[in-house]
């Protein structure tokens, strides 16, 4: 007896550790799902590491100016699933309580993007004449327009946004998106970057509220999030709100957007999944690049979004005032009047004449005459003279 409960006590710890394993096994398999489909390849190593940052300070301040706006975009022409028999499609659009302008000094200003099927957006700044879009191929296409900020940001209230589907010659199942399921619209990053942080952005369509979605487990309302992927790089966005971002590698980036619903699964709708290749070039010296860097002063960048706005105009350096200086009155001094000097008369001093000297007469010596010797008497007196030494 003591052998067979011993028996059934070590079967019901096999069978225990044996359900363990299978719940685990269930725990992690949910768990690969929300972080990355069956089907994607292995994220390669970056070279840099993204961050989400703070809006540029600039931008924020432009921003609350903006939000007294309620923009109500339309789509007048083509009309929804016209049939057209011509590959160029004229496009009229209508805006109301949002002032399209581009500002002639910074080249940018509120204005709607306008994207055909899944092309890069169009910047529209008028909408008072028609445009046409040309060369069209045959078939189904689609034109999204929702209204933006200058510096790209999509509008996210009621109505922000339009949709039209038509078609060239005939129907196709391309680019023909269901309204009756969500839709993600790709808007930002795209083209050419000078600076950082850049904006990640995009708009939503029949996307229901979170609140609703996770109130009950059992419902038919399905929630969602955005799976974005950078350079590999993959990460869960679940509100609808702008994101910026630092940490893109210089040159070219790739950007992806996912619609996904709680499970991890993609939503399944044309357009729900959009890669995108952007360049990151940095110290750009367009309008966008300075607004981030901080370089426009925010009494220049009010100008983007005020179409009657006037920057102060610095005031002009006033000259020095100078004053006219007195001119210095030299007085003559007043002086005595100078009479003229007596000239100075030398007169010759008083001098005795000079009697003239007597001459001094030298009178000559009185010498006897030197009578001349002859030979004779020479000779004579040298005979003399040697006859009185041999006397002696």
């Amino acid at each position: 007896m003591l052998g067979k409960n011993h028996r059934l006590k070590k079967m019901r710890t096999i069978c225990l550790c044996l359900l363990l394993i299978v719940v685990s096994l269930g725990l992690i398999s949910c768990g690969d799902r929300l972080e990355s489909t069956g089907d994607s390849p292995s994220p390669q190593p970056l070279k840099s590491k993204l961050s989400e940052v703070a809006p540029p300070p600039v931008i924020r301040e432009l921003a609350q100016t903006l939000e007294s706006y309620q923009p109500q975009v339309s789509i007048l022409s083509p009309k929804s699933n016209q049939l057209l028999q011509d590959t160029s499609v004229n496009v009229q659009l209508q805006v109301r309580d949002l002032p399209l302008f581009q500002n002639e000094a910074l080249s940018i200003g509120p204005h709607l993007n306008l994207i055909l099927d899944n092309e890069p957006s169009r910047p529209i700044y008028n909408v008072k004449d028609s445009f046409l879009l040309e060369d069209l191929s045959p078939g189904t296409h689609s034109i999204r327009v929702f209204a933006s900020r200058p510096w790209d940001e999509s509008f996210k209230n009621e109505g922000a946004y339009d949709q039209v589907t038509f078609h060239i010659f005939s129907k196709t199942e391309d680019n023909n998106p269901d309204l009756s399921q969500p839709l993600l619209t790709y808007n930002s990053p795209q083209g050419t970057y000078g600076a950082e942080p850049i904006l990640l952005d995009f708009y939503l369509t029949n996307a229901p509220l979170h609140l609703v979605a996770q109130q009950k487990e059992d419902d038919q309302i399905s929630d969602w999030r955005i799976r974005a992927t950078i350079n590999g790089q993959s990460f869960l966005l679940d509100s609808w709100q702008p994101v910026y971002l630092k940490g893109f590698n210089e040159g070219k980036n790739w950007v992806q957007l996912e619609f996904i619903d709680e499970a991890g699964n993609n939503i399944k709708n044309v357009f729900n999944n959009t890669v995108r290749v952007i360049t990151y070039q940095p110290n750009g010296e367009d309008t966008l690049s300075k607004l981030v860097r901080g370089e426009l002063s925010l009494a220049v960048a009010r100008g983007l979004v005020d179409p009657n706005y006037q920057p102060p105009t610095p005031p002009l350096e006033e000259p020095p005032i100078v004053e006219p200086e007195t001119p210095v009155v030299i007085e003559p001094e007043t002086t005595q009047p100078v009479e003229p000097e007596s000239p100075v008369v030398i007169e010759p001093e008083a001098t005795q004449p000079i009697e003239p000297e007597s001459p001094v007469v030298i009178e000559p010596e009185t010498t006897q005459p030197i009578e001349p010797e002859t030979e004779a008497n020479a000779l004579e007196a040298e005979i003399t003279t040697n006859e009185s030494d041999r006397l002696k």
